[in-house]
C-alpha cells in the first residue's frame, strides 16, 4: 500500500509540475515519517521517496539506530528545543524547523564544537498564526543580512506550514509569498545561503505549492495513512 501510496502522489506532483511549465526532477519528495516504524520507513524508501522528514529527537535517535534510514537522506522537521539539538546536528541532513534566534544561535555553537557545516531552512510563519512557531518576514530578511554571523550553518532555503488549506488555490498567496521573499534573500549573495530549497506544501496542497515553486513537499498522510496518535511509538 505505501509503494502503491508513493507511485500514486508522484504522478500527481509531474502532473502538478507539468501544467506549471516546471521540470517534476525539481521536486523532491519528503516523506514526514512520524509515528511509523523502521519497517515502514524502509518500506517507503524502497519505494522512491526522496528523504525522510522526522519530527521527533527520540523517534529519529530510536531509528537512525535501527538502520531505518538507509538509502535516503534524512532531515528534522519538527520542533526543535535547544537541550536536544545535540543530538541532532550532524546527526540529519538538514534541519528544517528553524524557528527562532535562540535555536539558530545554539545549532551554530554545536555544529562549531563538532568542527561541521549544518545545513538548515529557516521556519517561516507565513500566516503570522499565534497556534505556530516561526520568523516573521521581516525578521528571516534580518537573520538573512546577518548569516556571516553563523559560519557554521548554511542556509539552504525555507520551510513553512500555511494554514489548513480547505480549498483548492486557498493557499496559493502565501506560497506565492515566500517564493518572493526566497528570491530576495538569494539577491544578498551571502557566501553560506543558496536558497535552493522551498519547502512547502504537504498531503492536502501540495499541487498549489509546486505550482508557486515549491522544491520539496512533505507528505505523511498520503503516503502512510492516518496516524494513530492513541499508541505510542
Amino acid at each position: 500500500m505505501i509503494a502503491q501510496n508513493i507511485a500514486e502522489i508522484r504522478s500527481r506532483m509531474e502532473a502538478a509540475a507539468i501544467a506549471a511549465g516546471r521540470d517534476p526532477k525539481e521536486i523532491l519528495l519528503c516523506a514526514a515519517t512520524k509515528m511509523n516504524d523502521a519497517s515502514r520507513v524502509r518500506e517507503a524508501i524502497a519505494a522512491g521517496i526522496d528523504c525522510c522528514g522526522e519530527n521527533r529527537v527520540q523517534e529519529l535517535v530510536t531509528k537512525q539506530a535501527q538502520g531505518a534510514y538507509e538509502g535516503a537522506p534524512v532531515h528534522f522537521i519538527g520542533r526543535l528545543q535547544t537541550n536536544k539539538v545535540r543530538q541532532v546536528v550532524g546527526a540529519v541532513d538538514l534541519i528544517q524547523s528553524v524557528d527562532r534566534l535562540a535555536l539558530l544561535e545554539c545549532i551554530e555553537k554545536e555544529a562549531a564544537k563538532k568542527q561541521l557545516v549544518q545545513d538548515i531552512l529557516l521556519e517561516i510563519n507565513i500566516a503570522q498564526e499565534e497556534s505556530k512557531a516561526g520568523f516573521t518576514e521581516a525578521e528571516i530578511m534580518e537573520i538573512a543580512q546577518k548569516m556571516e554571523v553563523f559560519p557554521h550553518c548554511h542556509l539552504c532555503g525555507l520551510m513553512a506550514i500555511p494554514p489548513v488549506s480547505k480549498n483548492k488555490g486557498e493557499n496559493c498567496r502565501f506560497f506565492e509569498k515566500i517564493r518572493r521573499l526566497s528570491v530576495d534573500i538569494m539577491a544578498k549573495k551571502q557566501h553560506n545561503i543558496t536558497m535552493g530549497i522551498l519547502s512547502m506544501g504537504m498531503t492536502d496542497d501540495f499541487e498549489d505549492a509546486i505550482a508557486c515553486g515549491s522544491t520539496m513537499i512533505r507528505v505523511g498522510t498520503a503516503i502512510f495513512g492516518m496516524r494513530d496518535y492513541n499508541k505510542t511509538n
